[in-house]
């Protein structure tokens, strides 16, 4: 009798050992997900920012591009004539 409940008592143990190497490769992959992910996230933050600085490149470029054709130059430090210079300068039929 104790014969069979050592070879029980050994195979649940084999058992439990093979769950334990599932359990473990099923962790593995999981991790290696989680790491492909965040590298992914990590890779579009990068082109989000160069794409952000591209964008301020340009927009600084129309700015350039609008004061070279202006028709109104405001005084600077003066908002009411950068405002009445925007208008003028915006307006359709100028």
């Amino acid at each position: 009798m104790s014969r069979q409940h050592e070879n029980h008592i050994l195979q649940a143990k084999e058992e439990l050992q093979k769950e334990l190497v599932q359990a473990s490769a099923y962790i593995v992959q999981l991790e290696e997900k989680f790491y492909e992910s965040q590298r992914t996230g990590l890779d579009l933050l990068k082109e989000l920012k160069h794409a952000e600085m591209e964008i301020e490149s340009l927009k600084a470029y129309i700015v350039d591009l609008k004061s070279r054709i202006a028709v109104y130059i405001p005084v600077k430090n003066d908002t009411i004539d950068k405002k009445i210079a925007e208008y003028i300068n915006n307006y359709p039929d100028r």
